[in-house]
């Protein structure tokens, strides 16, 4: 079965959908839409609407939704009323209300609801998460995530924790298989605009490990990374290029009896694991795919998008009070 695909939205991200979608076995890239057309030349020979409900008209049964948050909730539900699988960008949603209702129309149909938060598909991240899960760190005790770079011009309708922070807060709780319980943050709003631009998140999850996130668009230089510090020695994952570094407890051979009794650590050796680097967001295309064949999927749900979101309005909010938030509370 060849699925027939369309694409809304063809800015910076919709082009490169675009482009993975013609490359993925199992799917035909048949229509693409943009209510202000297509600045980057993604159509060539296919045909190219102005509207979600031309797309749908064009007969398709999935869908890449890469148009402005603010109209992923209107985008998202006129595909689940056509019976249309979707792929929509993250954040999920504009508000967790939106969200709701976006996973309530594609549950109850059927459908396949799937929130690109594509770090789960980079290599670094999927060793990091095997490695963890087959004990090589011990204990989990830190999580910390750096993510900084240049103000995106792109970027107009969101501030720095749905754009940027959502990924950590992902990717995060998916490599330690669980759920965040507490929140506390600080925001900055430094270039003028109504989002914020820089935040910091201290937070702990349901299993104990407390977590760090660093995120702003104000640093002239493109950081990505993951910091798993266990009982074990310390991980680090570069998401930039895909590299998994592993730094290994040293120990120490000592007739002094003060340094023995002294239960911290020391340098020991360092990994760099080799990689089979393949391109994320053909990953994300192909676990889409997949999901909709029922097969075997490794596809972020709207469900899971949904919770992302709920983090990222709760560190917004802790922000503005200055009071830390517990999920669920």
């Amino acid at each position: 079965m060849t699925l027939r695909m369309g694409i809304i939205g063809l800015g910076m991200m919709g082009r490169n959908h675009a482009r993975v979608a013609r490359e993925i076995a199992g799917v035909e890239l048949v229509a693409v839409a943009d209510a202000v057309g297509d600045p980057h030349k993604v159509a060539g020979s296919l045909p190219l609407y102005d509207s979600i409900d031309g797309l749908i008209s064009h007969g398709i049964d999935a869908a890449v939704v890469v148009v402005p948050t603010q109209f992923h909730e209107e985008v998202g539900l006129a595909l689940a009323e056509a019976g249309v699988h979707a792929l929509i960008e993250k954040p999920i949603a504009h508000s967790i209300e939106a969200g709701e209702r976006l996973v309530e129309a594609f549950d109850s149909r059927g459908l396949v609801g799937a929130v690109g938060h594509v770090e789960r598909f980079n290599p670094a991240l999927i060793e990091l998460r095997k490695r963890l899960e087959q004990g090589e760190l011990g204990q989990v005790y830190q999580i910390h995530t750096r993510r900084q770079g240049p103000f995106p011009a792109r970027i107009a309708d969101v501030g720095v924790v749905k754009d940027l922070a959502s990924h950590d807060i992902d990717l995060t709780a998916w490599l330690a298989n669980s759920p965040y319980t507490e929140i506390a943050a600080q925001t900055a709003f430094q270039s003028g605009r109504q989002h914020e631009d820089m935040i910091t998140i201290s937070a702990k999850l349901a299993n104990g490990t407390i977590i760090n996130h660093l995120v702003n668009w104000l640093t002239p230089f493109k950081e990505r990374l993951t910091l798993v510090t266990g009982e074990r020695g310390a991980f680090i994952a570069d998401t930039l290029t895909a590299d998994l570094t592993f730094y290994e407890n040293g120990t120490i051979d000592s007739d002094w009896d003060a340094v023995i009794a002294f239960r911290g650590v020391s340098e020991g050796t360092v990994t760099r694991f080799a990689l089979d680097k393949r391109e994320p967001l053909k990953s994300e295309h192909e676990a889409f795919r997949d999901r909709i064949l029922g097969k075997p999927s490794e596809a972020v749900s709207l469900s899971e998008g949904l919770n992302v979101l709920r983090v990222c309005e709760a560190s917004i909010e802790s922000a503005k009070s200055g009071q830390s938030i517990k999920m669920g509370a």
